[in-house]
């Protein structure tokens, strides 16, 4: 699994969590605490071809701040 595929609380939290269980796409917004990333290969993008690469598959991202991920946007999928 990889890390934009896991969410920050554990199971229990994520079986009664809005984000999880009652939002439409099942995304982590930014502003959720437990969204926040503690892997160490977290850094934010500052390259803007990177940010606007219409090849990554951001739906792949359980969590939205990963979508502006260097490590995410370098190594995540892409749409075919």
């Amino acid at each position: 699994m990889n890390c934009w595929q896991k969410r920050g609380c554990d199971d229990e939290m994520a079986s009664r969590c809005p984000h999880a269980v009652l939002s439409a796409d099942g995304v982590c917004p930014i502003s959720c605490y437990f969204a926040n990333c503690g892997f160490p290969q977290r850094k934010y993008a500052s390259n803007l071809d990177l940010l606007l690469d219409a090849t990554v598959d951001r739906s792949a991202a359980i969590k939205e701040p990963c979508t502006y991920c260097e490590h995410f946007l370098t190594n995540g999928p892409r749409l075919a």
